[in-house]
């Protein structure tokens, strides 16, 4: 004899039995509920995913039945999440247990802030006192998955070209982006550095009008000044924001360093050269060679026959 026939058999004798007792006790024998311990015990209220893409499901199989029950499960999880949960359980006769199921691997960033899909639990009763069952009646149980408001909000300060000099002044490009998967914006934006006679101005609250869209990123110029009086020196600056939606916890912030250097010395350069070329000259004059003795024979010699070429006119 086949194993489905005995199967059959057997289950013909507990249908029998079951017809014998009052129809309330067959009642409690078919008895048994699938649920879901929802949050806040409504079933309105979804399931929020952590930022992780991660929750667990509480749910529960009660058997008000007069025999053990062999229960199968099987799951529909939405946005490409994977789950871990009981495959198969065995309930007593006029228990109740509960179960969890782990949901993970879904990427909440690629996803929009608090979109909702639903996930199901289904349970099939396969077998009753240890013998299948061939009638396989199944319970189906429903929830909503919730995407979380992510806020991340990451400041950047772009690198100087190179060193300053004192009595100059350099741009530095902050950029502020929007990493989560909400609108957000900038509520505040501080700015510290560790040299005193280095100065910002506040061109950075233009980082504070408007909001930034997930994804998206705001742009601002900071100028940064060194006095004429500033020494040798690296200077580090440093540049907060805070978020809108998240507040302090959303908070970032970004470091830059700036060399300044003392200012260049371009007239002290210049009177050294004319300095330089006067030199030269004095050089070059005391470097012309004497006149020799016979020039300077050959010239009294002109000046003697000039004088006696006078005389000899005038007598």
């Amino acid at each position: 004899m086949s194993l489905r026939v005995r199967s059959l058999m057997i289950w013909a004798i507990l249908t029998a039995s079951i017809v014998s007792v009052p129809p309330s006790s067959g009642q409690e024998l078919e008895s048994w509920e699938l649920g879901i311990k929802y949050p806040g015990e409504d079933a309105t209220n979804s399931f929020v995913l952590s930022d992780d893409g991660s929750a667990k499901v509480e749910f529960f199989v009660e058997n008000s039945g007069l025999t053990e029950i062999t229960v199968q499960f099987e799951y529909n999880i939405p946005f490409g999440g994977s789950h871990d949960g009981p495959e198969e359980e065995s309930i007593s006769s006029g228990t109740n247990e509960t179960f969890d199921l782990k949901i993970s691997g879904i990427d909440v960033l690629s996803q929009d802030a608090e979109k909702k899909e639903k996930f199901s639990i289904t349970a099939t009763i396969t077998a009753r006192q240890g013998i299948p069952d061939p009638l396989s009646s199944s319970q189906n149980r429903e929830g909503d998955l919730e995407i979380p408001s992510i806020f991340d909000l990451v400041v950047d300060i772009s690198e100087p070209f190179g060193p300053m000099n004192a009595g100059s002044d350099t741009i530095l490009t902050v950029t502020v982006r929007n990493n989560g998967n909400a609108q957000d914006g900038v509520a505040e934006v501080n700015v510290r550095d560790d040299c005193p006679l280095l100065t910002t101005d506040n061109g950075l609250d233009a980082l504070v009008s408007g909001n930034i869209e997930s994804g998206r990123a705001k742009d601002a110029d900071l100028r940064v000044t060194a006095s004429e009086s500033h020494p040798k020196r690296h200077c580090d600056i440093t540049v907060s924001v805070t978020s809108k939606r998240n507040g302090a916890s959303g908070a970032s912030e970004d470091e830059v360093r700036v060399t300044v250097e003392p200012p260049p010395t371009g007239d002290s350069g210049s009177g050294g050269q004319d300095n330089d070329i006067s030199d030269t000259e004095d050089s070059i004059e005391s470097n012309l060679p004497a006149p020799g003795l016979g020039v300077l024979t050959i010239a009294l010699l002109a000046a003697l026959a000039y004088i006696q070429r006078t005389e000899d006119l005038v007598e």
